[in-house]
């Protein structure tokens, strides 16, 4: 089948599932029909909070189907566990409130902890909380996700789904197909990729006899699981199949776990007591599986710091407890697994890249009140749930959303605007980075805005106070822009201390009284750099990006979003009412 007809059956099959979730939500899904249970994993019981709070939001709307226990499940305390110490706590939790009763559900078990360091406009609410340009109410990344898995509990023996926050994954199958989740052990969905592409996934080493690579979907089993390998493993280990005349690997996205696999995990963590190093779902869980699996990887920990000898330990008794269980795999030929978790990947997605945009049926302004008028919206744009007034104008590839702009407002091209209020004549440089936060301090609600450019490295730290001019803001050295904003480099800069010194940790956003003035403040910050003229910041209270979460305000951040949704109903009614 031609590429482009293989988009055309991405497309039809993606719509009749939204239009399947679009019945359901607000409704009582029937016996067999919806998840008994859908799980959102936090970092932190304060991220567990926000979540917790934006779904029962969402529960009020009639945003989401009702009937299924929805749970959000904090990682405990201390070190960081990984999503595969998560799934381990999830069941734990699960049985601690149902008993014996969680082994007869079907669970969608969604990985949503960290802070999103790569795509900051999440960090606040949550990856599994961004929003889409499209729907009515605009669909965020949860819904997307349970439309799309629409079709599988009513398929499924009791088990757990696991999947990410930050991935879309689209698919067609025959009219006869289905997508089966009831053999024993792991099930994994596998996706035809270039063989580039399998070097930052899991890639299935296949058994393939009987495989033809032909038809929607196919069932196979994996001999082996490699982790990110590089090619010349994956050619080294067969992993590498021909389809036309091209090569291609097949790669991860979700899999499934049958309950007698999921207690003997449970068992596991309950033995372990504590977790104390980052255990993958994937490389972990995976690797030990199929005919073909060996135990070297558990001794690979060279990339993980401070952890290997535990790590290390806590994988060779994994491999022991799943050597021998399959690893079956549902190839599913005419698919694309689109990740969207930084800054780059969401406006390419969301602007620019015609095949997600053609198959999602993305809209240029979701439900918005916009100027719309020619040339003041460039092509290719993204306004979701916003408010954006006559006059202003939009550069081309740009993001605004839950923000309102004002009349005298030019944003660049390239740039990612959230939350944000820019009711004044503003200039918004291209590849400009702003997102709004409410946070409390001293009981007391206020502003901060953090700017960025979209290509700025958030997780990136040193060691040395010297060498903060290594870290870069804006194309510019950060001790540059220390000097411009007459901010001395010092311990007391950072919200980290002496450790972790980067951008993340920076205290340099001023703290204002009113959004407005806040994101004011920041874009001045930004146009001090690019002017290369002094911007007094050391009048202000200031707060680094991890203290600005530290102190976040949830329920303000809803509040201003709940107002332009209102804004938006009431704009439409009258509308409505003129015609």
């Amino acid at each position: 089948m031609p590429a482009g007809e293989r988009s055309a059956a991405r497309r039809e099959d993606t719509a009749r599932r939204l239009a399947r979730f679009a019945a359901l939500r607000g409704k009582a899904a029937r016996p067999g029909e919806f998840w008994d249970v859908v799980a959102v994993t936090a970092a932190d019981e304060e991220q567990a909070r926000a979540y917790r709070q934006q779904l029962a939001e969402k529960l009020r709307r009639g945003e989401l189907p009702r009937g299924a226990r929805y749970h959000v499940f904090a990682d405990p305390p201390g070190a960081k566990i990984g999503n595969g110490g998560s799934t381990l706590h999830v069941l734990q939790c699960l049985e601690d409130l149902y008993g014996d009763k969680w082994t007869s559900f079907v669970v969608l078990l969604i990985h949503s902890g960290g802070y999103s360091q790569r795509l900051p406009n999440a960090s606040a609410l949550g990856k599994i909380f961004t929003a889409l340009p499209f729907g009515d109410p605009v669909y965020q990344m949860l819904e997307l996700k349970l439309a799309m898995y629409i079709d599988f509990p009513a398929h499924m023996k009791p088990g757990v789904l696991v999947t990410c926050s930050d991935d879309i994954e689209l698919y067609s199958t025959g009219a006869a197909e289905t997508v089966t989740f009831d053999r024993p052990g792991f099930t994994a969905l596998a996706h035809p990729s270039d063989l580039t592409v399998g070097t930052t996934h899991g890639v299935f080493v296949l058994d393939l006899r009987g495989f033809t690579g032909k038809g929607g979907l196919e069932y196979a089993s994996c001999r082996q699981f490699l982790h990110k390998p590089d090619v010349g493993t994956m050619r080294e280990r067969g992993a590498v199949c021909t389809r036309g005349n091209s090569e291609c690997v097949y790669t991860d996205s979700i899999f499934y776990m049958d309950h007698s696999i999921a207690k003997q995990l449970l068992m596991f963590y309950k033995q372990m007591g504590t977790v104390c190093c980052e255990i993958d779902a994937y490389g972990d869980f995976l690797q030990a599986l199929g005919p073909g699996a060996t135990p070297d990887y558990t001794k690979s920990t060279g990339n993980v710091a401070g952890e290997g000898s535990q790590l290390a330990e806590v994988r060779q008794k994994l491999y022991s407890l799943l050597k021998g269980a399959a690893l079956n795999v549902i190839v599913l030929n005419n698919s694309k697994f689109y990740h969207i978790g930084t800054t780059q990947e969401y406006l390419f997605h969301f602007t620019s890249d015609s095949k997600l945009r053609f198959e999602l049926d993305l809209l240029p302004v979701a439900f918005s009140i916009s100027c719309g008028e020619p040339g003041t919206l460039g092509q290719s744009v993204s306004v979701i749930q916003s408010v954006a007034q006559p006059g202003c104008c939009l550069g081309p590839g740009s993001i605004v959303e839950y923000s309102r702009i004002g009349p005298e407002v030019s944003v660049g091209s390239g740039c990612i605007i959230s939350g944000s209020q820019i009711d004044w004549k503003a200039d918004v440089p291209s590849h400009c980075f702003l997102t709004s936060l409410s946070v409390k301090i001293s009981s007391q609600v206020q502003y901060v805005s953090m700017v960025f450019g979209v290509e700025d490295d958030l997780k990136r730290t040193v060691d040395l106070l010297s060498d903060v001019h290594l870290l870069r803001f804006c194309g510019a050295s950060l001790a540059q822009c220390l000097h411009l904003w007459g901010l001395q480099v010092s311990e007391q800069l950072f919200s980290s201390g002496s450790s972790r010194l980067g951008l993340w940790t920076a205290r340099i956003f001023p703290v204002c009284s009113t959004l407005s003035e806040s994101a004011r403040m920041s874009l001045k910050m930004l146009n001090s750099v690019q002017q290369m003229s002094a911007f007094a910041l050391n009048g202000f209270t200031l707060l680094s990006v991890e203290e600005m979460l530290a102190y976040k305000d949830v329920g303000d951040m809803l509040e201003f979003r709940k107002q332009i949704y209102d804004e938006i109903c009431l704009q439409r009614s009258k509308e409505k009412s003129d015609v």
